[in-house]
């Protein structure tokens, strides 16, 4: 089986890459930065905007895991020809290819002004914070036609926050920790028909569903609650009425992404 992983060099990409290393399986790793391969993998550079380099990447492959795009809030054009147009790059060249199953990697910025409550549902209807938050809306959507239409397996993950440990007080709801992150993508990877699912792990504190998770064969095994302790005694408890707390995108939902202040940083 090969695997093509979009953005094989950013964070989620990197964690991930030993943890879904498999015997008779490869994974082609693909970004616009050069990728060192290991064993049983294949490193291809490449803009995934560009629909002749996807066409050749897709070459051979089984499966697609797209993480690859900005992972933070950028301007609108950047958003739109990276994220958006970028996705649509990606699946149409696995459509043309015979690709059968493809993982989005969305976000809880898809849903980022939705307030929060105690179990957050599946498939939450998008209230997006941020432009980045509109190409993970769009991702969804792209997946939701190319499931449709052309009857591909799509499955969107909801990932809240995947670092090798949680780093601030809100990760103590939204983690996902590495090995159940490659937990949810073999789950996605097998599922068939279209699914949008939390990327999160099974935190005392969470805030989203694991139902459809569940439903798809994911079983996280990790909690967040470990690193309470020492996170509350450097952060102090939370405080469920500030802005990390309170909205699901937390401070993405904040005035400093406006995008007149954007248009300023750059």
């Amino acid at each position: 089986m090969r695997i093509l992983m979009t953005g094989a060099a950013g964070g989620v990409g990197t964690l991930l890459r030993p943890r879904l290393a498999r015997d008779g399986r490869v994974l082609r790793l693909l970004d616009i930065t050069a990728v060192d391969p290991g064993p049983g993998e294949e490193a291809v550079t490449a803009d995934l905007t560009d629909p002749a380099a996807m066409d050749a990447a897709m070459d051979g492959v089984d499966a697609v895991l797209h993480l690859g795009g900005h992972s933070v809030e950028q301007p609108w054009q950047d958003i739109l020809e990276v994220n958006i147009n970028g996705t649509h790059v990606v699946l149409e060249a696995a459509r043309k290819a015979g690709v059968g199953h493809v993982v989005l990697a969305s976000s809880n910025h898809a849903v980022g002004f939705q307030p929060r409550v105690d179990e957050a549902p599946d498939y939450l209807f998008p209230r997006p914070d941020t432009y980045y938050g509109v190409s993970k809306v769009a991702k969804e959507a792209l997946g939701s036609l190319y499931h449709d239409r052309y009857g591909m397996a799509v499955t969107c993950l909801r990932i809240g926050s995947c670092f090798a440990r949680p780093k601030d007080l809100r990760m103590l709801s939204t983690w996902l920790s590495p090995d159940d992150c490659a937990r949810l993508v073999e789950a996605s990877l097998a599922a068939d028909g279209y699914h949008v699912v939390w990327g999160v792990s099974a935190n005392t504190r969470g805030w989203w569903s694991l139902k459809e998770g569940r439903a798809i064969g994911y079983e996280p095994q990790d909690d967040a609650e470990v690193y309470a302790g020492e996170l509350i005694a450097e952060f102090g408890e939370p405080d469920p009425a500030a802005i990390d707390h309170a909205l699901l995108g937390g401070r993405f939902c904040g005035p400093q992404l406006d995008a007149d202040n954007l248009t300023r940083e750059r």
